[in-house]
């Protein structure tokens, strides 16, 4: 049996719809013992999305934004939250989004992006994964102020960190974004790996 087979959903039922969507499903769902087991559950829909890190390899730099997250307000912690810039695709290819996006929230205009993986950011209770990207930005790519959408009520602070600092400020918890954490890692293990094979090294 296949494993879309293991699951059959009984009914679902709007319970709110305006950004995105929440729905209540029940469903069957066969156990590894072969055994099936009726559950709840509730499943937020909003799309999927891009994000995207930028690196300066000259002065060694990431492009972070930092914007209001009411989420995060509502939980009791930092209000204001340092990000790697991401949008929601609304039915264009990831690529081409992450480049608009770039723009709008940075200012930067970068045509090169590299595709690393896609993940899902909270299975358990939302439908959205991320496209993952990296791309390297200089000043001379800068074509505006970015800063976000007004009408989306955005006012995004572009920042340039060192990613030696961009480090230590995971591991201090002033950077506490899964996305931003994943690219950050990741951009680091790759310097890592790229500096072992230069001579002398």
């Amino acid at each position: 049996m296949g494993e879309r087979e293991m699951v059959q959903v009984l009914s679902s039922q709007v319970l709110a719809q305006d950004w995105g969507s929440l729905t209540k499903y029940e469903y069957d769902l066969e156990r590894r013992s072969g055994e099936l087991q009726r559950q709840t559950r509730e499943v937020y829909d909003r799309g999927n999305g891009a994000t995207c890190l930028l690196f300066n390899p000259d002065t060694r730099c990431v492009l972070l934004t930092r914007q209001f997250r009411l989420p995060v307000f509502l939980n009791g912690n930092l209000p204001s939250l340092v990000e790697a810039p991401a949008g929601l695709l609304d039915g264009v290819a990831p690529a081409e989004r992450m480049r608009a996006e770039l723009i709008e929230e940075t200012g930067y205009h970068v045509d090169a992006l590299e595709h690393l993986f896609d993940v899902y950011m909270s299975p358990g209770s939302v439908t959205e994964y991320l496209a993952f990207f990296r791309a390297t930005y200089a000043d001379n790519l800068r074509s505006s102020e970015g800063g976000g959408n007004y009408e989306e009520g955005e006012d995004i602070e572009v920042l340039h960190v060192p990613l030696v600092d961009a480090m230590k400020m995971i591991a201090s918890g002033k950077i506490c974004d899964a996305k931003t954490i994943i690219l950050l890692q990741h951009l680091t293990i790759e310097q890592m790996k790229s500096a072992s094979l230069e001579p002398g090294v």
